[in-house]
């Protein structure tokens, strides 16, 4: 059986996973096929290593993972850190400030750096519902008292689009500043994206752009499918994805990831 891409490279949080965070079994079999024609999987997503591990060891995933929104290649079967690339903290200091002057204040988490790098939770933060571990800091100060790879931010009144929008204006050329899924607005250091992690994975297999198949459901996908060479949407993606997809699939809840791979598959084979 033979596949027309050499790398399938998926976002986690409503792509691979389903709502209840699980990879249905349709999905596995579809990849596990893909892999078996010669095709390699590499997972991309904006949760850094710590909130990603434990996926991976469910799906037996030996590879490398893209995480932390492409500044983190990780080597599962090692579980090991191959790049992390951090925030710097006073320029992310800056331009929080500088967001803050036009919108009002905001409440903050941070990501720390490294293997085991926890999030910290600060004041009035919305922590979403599920398994993944937070620490909460009741001095704000703490989030800045180690490397990070990234800061999230939240406001009051202003919705995910507004506040990305509005932050971008207010720092872009400081931060980059993306929106990652409901409720998930990034500041990130410059220049970072899923596609830089991806290139940097992808060379160390030896594939390139013009190699690979990719699917998402966020405007922080976006550049990541502007390097592929072929970017699949999901039904339940963001319209700024939507807009710039070669195809649209089914949702995450409805296997729109093997849907897409099943065809292929049967395609070529």
């Amino acid at each position: 059986m033979t596949f027309p891409y050499k790398l399938v490279a998926t976002d986690l949080d409503g792509t691979l996973l389903r709502d209840d965070d699980t990879v249905s079994e349709r999905t596995r079999e579809a990849l596990a096929a893909v892999t078996a024609a010669g095709a390699a999987h590499i997972i991309v997503t904006g949760r850094a290593v710590p909130w990603t591990r434990h996926i991976l060891d469910d799906l037996g995933y030996e590879g490398l993972a893209v995480c932390g929104q492409g500044a983190q290649v990780y080597h599962a079967g090692e579980r090991k850190l191959l790049t992390s690339l951090t925030l710097d903290r006073q320029l992310a200091g800056l331009a929080l400030s500088k967001v803050e002057a036009e919108v009002g204040p905001l409440a903050l988490a941070a990501s720390r750096d490294g293997l085991d790098g926890e999030v910290l939770v600060g004041p009035g933060y919305r922590v979403q519902e599920g398994p993944l571990p937070a620490v909460f800091a009741e001095d704000p100060a703490e989030l800045w008292s180690a490397p990070l790879n990234k800061v999230y931010i939240q406001h009051p009144d202003l919705d995910d689009d507004a506040l990305a929008k509005a932050a971008r204006s207010a720092v872009g050329n400081l931060v980059d500043v993306v929106m990652a899924g409901p409720g998930v607005v990034e500041i990130l250091p410059l220049g970072l994206t899923k596609a830089t992690g991806l290139s940097l994975a992808a060379r160390r297999l030896g594939l390139k752009a013009a190699d690979t198949l990719a699917f998402g459901d966020m405007p922080n996908d976006i550049p990541m499918f502007a390097w592929a060479q072929q970017g699949v949407a999901m039904a339940n993606a963001h319209e700024e994805l939507k807009a710039v997809a070669q195809e649209i699939t089914a949702s995450n809840e409805d296997d729109g990831i093997a849907v897409v791979l099943e065809r292929l598959l049967q395609s070529y084979g």
